[in-house]
């Protein structure tokens, strides 16, 4: 049964001669780990480095980037854009629309 289960999933191994791109970097870290976060979420294997070897001695500076496989750049770039219009027009100020009601 374990060769059943194994079947299906294809686990793929790192390679240490592969390119990886920076597809986000920030300032903030926690802004990082969200989008980290949605990356993971999406499938999409990433990494989060800090930006400046200053950030071990100075947490806080010099920021944070995820870097992608170069073959889901494309995909972690639209996912980190969509993300970014997630706000419906209508609730970007918090108020509902005169044709929502509820309950």
């Amino acid at each position: 049964m374990a060769d059943q289960a194994n079947v299906g999933a294809q686990v793929r191994r790192p390679d240490p001669n592969e390119k990886l791109v920076k597809v986000f970097d920030s300032e903030q870290e926690p802004e990082a780990m969200v989008v980290k976060g949605l990356l993971d979420s999406a499938g999409i294997d990433n990494d989060l480095q800090s930006a400046s070897f200053l950030q071990d001695a100075f947490p806080g500076l010099g920021g944070m980037i995820i870097l992608v496989r170069e073959e889901d750049e494309a995909r972690a770039l639209q996912l980190i854009a969509e993300s970014r219009q997630g706000i419906p027009a209508g609730d970007a100020d918090g108020e509902m629309d005169e044709d929502e009601t509820v309950g």
